[in-house]
């Protein structure tokens, strides 16, 4: 393999996203125990349900027998069936029963790939595995979801466009005061600024060198060995109700090299009365605001071409877009060569 080979497998790795993580791919709620939930997660297609105990399945949407996906059909005690032929397989991937033919020899096979599933915070994440991590490690959730004084509610948004323009989306502050200057609270502070970016025990944090507290003016991200997410505030006026601030924290999930799909619990450190308080105002009046903002988002990363990088011309403002783009680089040279070694172990 040629380096020039070998650098298009790193490209093609961290445009598709990387493995040996785990993702968010829907809100707990939408998984049922009366009917499948169908996915898509890093260009596969996967199916998830509930069995009778509450425990969520997930294996490849695909029927052994003849590719139907499984996402269509029936839950059976606790088991998926097949809408098309009724084969029935369980959440580890095996054939349990072919009730068009009895003794079947399909019949107690693996013929599917099962994955594994955790839930936090209203939320289910499947784990990919990598060559070099194949068992999930811990699912590392940032500290405002594991605390009882933060409240707050998820919302999720399919966006066509790379995962990676999410990312370098979250990795940049100063465009809150561009794109985001009619909304509610992002229309305030300085149009002009430098940016400073500093280490920190598990990742990065880049933020406006002149102004803090005005605008979307800083950015956090954390990387942990199974997972990466992003953290930051929206200055809320008092007019906002209480609680302060808001913090966004946010997960991105690629769903292909051309869809993504977003995950941002909206927050605020409030408690007793006033939680609900400010749950009621959210919902009533503030959470319009918020989806608005998510669009201008959706609808500015859309627009752009999937081979931007190869024309930008990035300059100061970028230090978070350019140490992400690093760290995910590194990370796919690294799943790439494991690879490559045990490529060649095999064939020994």
């Amino acid at each position: 393999m040629t380096a020039t080979d070998k650098k298009s497998l790193i490209e093609n790795r961290v445009n598709e996203g990387l493995k040996g993580q785990w993702y968010p791919v829907a809100k707990s709620v939408e998984i049922k125990t009366t009917r499948p939930y169908g996915a898509r997660l890093l260009g596969e297609k996967i199916v998830l349900w509930r069995d009778g105990t509450g425990k969520i399945a997930c294996i490849e949407d695909f029927c052994p027998h003849r590719g139907a996906p499984l996402s269509y059909g029936e839950i059976h005690g606790g088991n998926i069936g097949c809408r098309y032929h009724g084969v029935i397989v369980n959440g580890e991937g095996v054939v349990e029963r072919v009730p068009a033919m009895p003794d079947c020899a399909l019949e107690g096979r693996k013929a599917l790939t099962s994955y594994a599933v955790t839930e936090s915070n209203d939320a289910v994440f499947v784990y990919v595995p990598s060559v070099d991590q194949p068992e999930p490690p811990e699912l590392v959730m940032p500290k405002e979801l594991r605390s009882d004084s933060w409240t707050g509610f998820l919302c999720t948004s399919i966006w066509e466009t790379n995962h990676r323009y999410a990312l370098d989306n979250l990795a940049d502050p100063m465009h809150g005061c561009y794109l985001h200057a009619e909304s509610f609270t992002l229309a305030y502070g300085s149009k002009q600024d430098l940016m400073k970016l500093d280490k920190t025990e598990h990742g990065f944090r880049v933020e406006r060198v002149g102004q803090v507290g005005e605008n979307f003016d800083w950015s956090e991200f954390e990387i942990h060995p199974g997972n990466m997410f992003c953290f930051l505030d929206i200055p809320y006026p008092p007019a906002a109700g209480p609680g302060g601030f808001m913090r966004i924290v946010g997960f991105v999930t690629p769903i292909d090299a051309r869809t993504t799909k977003v995950f941002f619990w909206r927050l605020r450190e409030v408690e007793g009365t006033a939680r609900e308080s400010w749950r009621f105002l959210y919902r009533a009046q503030l959470e319009e605001n918020h989806w608005n903002v998510l669009e201008q988002d959706r609808v500015m990363l859309e627009g752009m071409p999937d081979d931007a990088r190869k024309r930008e011309m990035l300059y100061q403002h970028d230090l978070g877009v350019s140490r992400l783009r690093q760290m995910l680089t590194r990370a796919a040279k690294a799943q790439v060569e494991a690879e490559m070694k045990a490529a060649e172990v095999a064939a020994e």
